[in-house]
């Protein structure tokens, strides 16, 4: 199984994967053409995806739903009341399936385990892939570290894990009080401190690397989240970090 990030964060998110014959892209949240380039610059296809997944109805995860399904011929995979929630924006649209959080869905001989989580989006939910005796957990949006994250992040071999923001850039940065009350509450984002402690518990189990995803451009620093897992757990886990403006690397699961 190999996976890259098209782009993580409040800008925009889509995030390839492929395993065996199957390829697979996790949420829309970027324009068909730089969805296109940043496949083609790692030599892949857009049009060879089997169908894009949308995880909840936010538009930094759906605002290009449409366009994905009508310029790529990508079935999309939403739960029902995250599409009527995002219907009006998305145009017209041939090939819409609908699942429900907790469904599992199959592609070939990959399966997506799909994960209700607490973030205050409509019906959100995170996402385990399983192929060939590996799993990949994709893990953004999460609201807090919930029961059924702790036990997802146990049971896969690499994930990525949302990192959305460092506290006191949070605490001291300029968004309005309610807003940082929202992120930093149950049905907001992870802090890099509290990526770090859920990773923590894992390194010496399956886990073999964590993907740090979705950093605020306001309320954090790549240096502050890589900062905040070194304190965790030192170098005994490669973490490797996603970007808001390109394709990350490609990693191996």
């Amino acid at each position: 199984m190999i996976t890259f990030s098209l782009q993580s964060g409040s800008n925009g998110n889509s995030i390839y994967v492929e395993a065996g014959d199957v390829r697979l892209l996790f949420d829309a949240g970027i324009s068909g053409i730089q969805a296109e380039t940043r496949m083609a610059s790692k030599r892949q296809d857009i049009r060879d995806c089997d169908a894009v997944i949308i995880s909840h109805d936010h538009s930094d995860h759906t605002r290009c739903a449409g366009i994905f399904q009508r310029k790529f011929g990508l079935p999309i995979h939403i739960t029902q009341q995250a599409y009527q929630r995002i219907q009006r924006y998305m145009g017209l649209v041939s090939d819409v399936r609908i699942f429900k959080g907790g469904d599992r869905l199959r592609f070939g001989d990959v399966t997506v385990q799909t994960i209700p989580t607490p973030h205050d989006g409509v019906d959100p939910v995170c996402f385990v892939v399983s192929h060939d005796d590996k799993k990949l957990g994709i893990f953004t949006d999460v609201g807090h570290p919930f029961a059924g994250l702790k036990a997802a992040l146990a049971d896969v071999d690499a994930a990525y894990l949302e990192s959305n923001y460092d506290p006191d850039m949070l605490r001291n940065g300029s968004y309005p009080e309610f807003l940082k009350r929202r992120i930093a509450g149950t049905a907001g984002h992870l802090s890099n401190d509290e990526a770090a402690r859920l990773a923590s518990h894992h390194v010496t189990g399956k886990l073999k690397w964590v993907a740090a995803a979705h950093l605020s451009q306001e309320n954090n620093r790549p240096d502050a989240a890589l900062q905040a897992y070194h304190r965790r757990i030192g170098d005994t886990l490669p973490v490797h970090l996603t970007s808001r403006h390109e394709a990350s690397d490609v990693f191996e699961v």
